[in-house]
């Protein structure tokens, strides 16, 4: 397993083949898929299995991108990736956070979760815009290993929302240093510097 500052060591090495991205999230499956090309793995989504989501019931990122790994996994009897991702608003105490997915409810209205993490953070006097992304990689192995990674980037809020590239509160997120949001960004010099990209740098050192 690896983490921030730490050389990855991997036990096991990711095999040639069928590689499910544990995700019904047609925007985190392209993206994921996108980072993954050119490493000889073919990338299937577990909608396209038909696998359940499983209850994300764990209490940090790293635990619910494992539990989704290792249930895709156990299901499908091939290695598994689950991303868990999601948006921290310094302001809020870290929310959205792990349940970033859930503030848009069950229709998953992302711009409706961008307009109620705008009004909490401008309901308080002299409120801090900053913001950061957390992503947690877990690659699962059906035998039941695991290897996970976590990357982050730091940011502010922006209002209203600026562009319609990404997904999720791309389109409100300034990364730090930049003039762009992540709505406005193109998908490649996103992929460069996103939290997803970081812990998928590590993933790569470590597995391929």
């Amino acid at each position: 397993m690896s983490g921030e500052g730490s050389e990855p060591q991997a036990i096991r090495k990711l095999q040639p083949g069928k590689l499910v991205i544990a995700s019904h999230n047609p925007g985190k499956v392209r993206e994921i898929a996108a980072l993954l090309q050119g490493h000889g793995v073919e990338a299937v989504s577990a909608k396209d299995l038909d696998l359940p989501e499983p209850e994300e019931t764990g209490t940090t990122f790293v635990m619910n991108a494992e539990l989704k790994a290792r249930a895709a996994a156990d299901l499908s009897g091939l290695p598994a990736l689950a991303d868990d991702s999601g948006l921290c608003v310094e302001a809020l105490g870290g929310d959205p956070g792990i349940f970033s997915a859930r503030w848009a409810g069950e229709s998953k209205d992302f711009n409706e979760a961008m307009r109620r993490v705008h009004e909490k953070v401008d309901a308080i006097e002299d409120a801090s815009r900053d913001a950061h992304f957390i992503c947690a990689l877990a690659l699962a192995w059906p035998d039941g290993h695991v290897e996970w990674f976590e990357g982050r980037v730091d940011g502010t809020l922006v209002w209203p929302p600026r562009g319609d590239n990404g997904f999720g509160y791309d389109a409100m997120f300034l990364p730090e240093g930049g003039t762009e949001t992540f709505g406005e960004m193109d998908p490649d010099a996103k992929h460069g510097i996103s939290h997803r990209a970081d812990a998928f740098r590590q993933l790569v050192a470590a597995v391929f």
